[in-house]
């Protein structure tokens, strides 16, 4: 590898953790050992707070918005030349099919792109006041910025936040999942090749409850981005209140895609079973409900079937339709919700395991229930695996009970060609997002991301991001 997978990188180098701990990294497609990786704790992380402080009185923080811009679009470009190799990097951490893995590189080089563009295009506002006064608004980066990003999407989500939160002119301190982390690092070396300043971006390795905890109580860090559970969300929050910092959460969801029946079947049906089964099912707005009104509900459930008997699971690099779960815990927890399948409830299709994938995979065949309740845990937890269930509905007002019906809010999609019912099912739903008659929009960098509810809350995403990586200042001037 082109980086230094055993050490972090803090102040442009490439140092060993202070503690000189590692951790190993393991392959979810067949559960080797991949490389040991640094174990960074609260020394580290300090470490990198405090290079990130210079970075903002140095060289970073004189840096004019278009300087800025193109050192963003720089790396963006090198990304994109480099999206092969961190495709594979990314395939063989997390354990996604190549082709997904690559997409995800793809939107990490776009959304350097994005974000470089937009570093000279937000601006402040004159504001008409008292005769005497010239008043003014201007946008300034909050500071250091700590980033918690999960092992489902590295790529994307340092996109989306790091890509951000830099546009600004923060400087930020990156704490990449334990296990998933090496196209976090590449990225590190890949932005310092690109010209970022030592010091702009920070890179500590570690555990959750280690280095993870010290960035989100650190005293010295001004803004906090988490993605990842709520359990976890809730304890960043509570580490951010005590220093009074702004926190942006984002904490998955329990996404419906709703089909009424005037809906172009042919046209839902990759995204219905997509949405549900990408990355493995471990996707914050993964489409794990179907609500399906009576009247399409029979043919709508054997298309379902067919698409699903036919889903390959098997390692990354085979590149099939699913991968494996990231770890074992992982697997006996989506095993352990398809175990509270009963009753009125059953699994009518299942994925299948290519017989010949590594024995020490973590693999679970995509299961699709139906005759689920509205209430049950199947229907209202968030699994993160290859499960979706199906749901009957009578009339718009019970899709629309049923849709707000959980603790979450993130993604919804909503299949119909009145033009008025989709209109007033995007304004009832409960949802950060809402897709007409198709889900996820491509992915969509320019288009704000977030919840409502449990799913969090905050921006990432587009414009909105910047806003949220920014504090407003208003200047009024009297001059009489």
């Amino acid at each position: 590898m082109w980086f230094e997978t055993d050490k972090c990188f803090i102040g442009g180098q490439w140092v060993p953790p202070l503690s000189g701990k590692t951790l190993t990294l393991e392959n979810p497609s067949d559960g080797s050992n991949i490389c040991a990786i640094a174990r960074g704790g609260a020394a580290d992380i300090d470490a990198g707070v405090s290079a990130a402080r210079g970075a903002l009185s140095g060289v970073w923080g004189k840096m004019s918005a278009v300087e800025r811009g193109r050192v963003l679009t720089k790396i963006g470009q090198k990304v994109l030349q480099r999206a092969d190799e961190l495709a594979e990097l990314e395939a063989m951490d997390v354990g996604k099919p190549l082709t997904q893995a690559k997409a995800d590189a793809l939107a990490l080089g776009r959304y350097m792109e994005f974000y470089g563009g937009a570093c000279d295009k937000i601006h402040g506002e004159s504001i008409p006041y008292l005769n005497g006064y010239t008043v003014y608004t201007l946008r300034e980066p909050h500071g250091v910025t700590g980033h918690i990003v999960p092992w489902n999407y590295p790529m994307q989500i340092i996109g989306r936040s790091v890509g951000a939160a830099l546009a600004m002119g923060n400087a930020a301190v990156l704490k990449p999942a334990e296990e998933a982390c090496l196209t976090a690092l590449a990225f590190a070396d890949i932005a310092h090749e690109a010209g970022l300043p030592a010091g702009a971006l920070n890179v500590v390795p570690g555990l959750g409850v280690e280095a993870g905890a010290a960035l989100s109580t650190h005293a010295d860090v001004n803004h906090l981005s988490f993605t990842g559970s709520v359990g976890v969300g809730t304890l960043v929050q509570a580490a951010a209140a005590n220093n009074i910092v702004p926190v942006t959460l984002e904490l998955g969801g329990k996404s419906p895609q709703i089909v009424f029946d005037d809906a172009d079947l042919e046209a839902a049906l990759p995204f219905l079973v997509n949405a549900g089964v990408q990355n493995a099912g471990q996707t914050c707005s993964a489409s794990s409900r179907i609500l399906m009104q009576v009247g399409i509900y029979d043919r709508l459930l054997a298309m379902m079937v067919a698409k699903y008997e036919a889903l390959k699971v098997g390692p990354a690099d085979a590149d099939l339709n699913v991968g494996p779960l990231i770890s074992g815990r992982q697997k006996d927890i989506v095993t352990g919700f398809l175990g509270m399948v009963e009753g009125e409830a059953s699994i009518v299709a299942r994925g299948k395991i290519v017989s010949d994938a590594p024995v020490g995979g973590h693999y679970v065949a995509p299961a699709l229930v139906a005759g689920v309740k509205a209430s049950h845990a199947l229907a209202q937890d968030e699994i993160f695996g290859p499960v979706q269930v199906v749901i009957r509905f009578e009339t718009e007002d019970e899709a629309i009970a049923i849709a707000n019906g959980t603790d979450y809010g993130l993604v919804a999609g909503i299949w119909t060609r009145d033009g008025a019912r989709q209109m007033r099912l995007a304004k009832a739903i409960r949802s950060g997002q809402v897709f007409i008659n198709n889900y996820g929009a491509g992915g969509g960098v320019e288009l704000p991301f977030g919840g409502m509810g449990k799913s969090g809350h905050g921006r990432e995403k587009g414009f909105e991001a910047l806003y949220g990586f920014s504090v407003l200042k208003t200047v009024a001037a009297f001059h009489g």
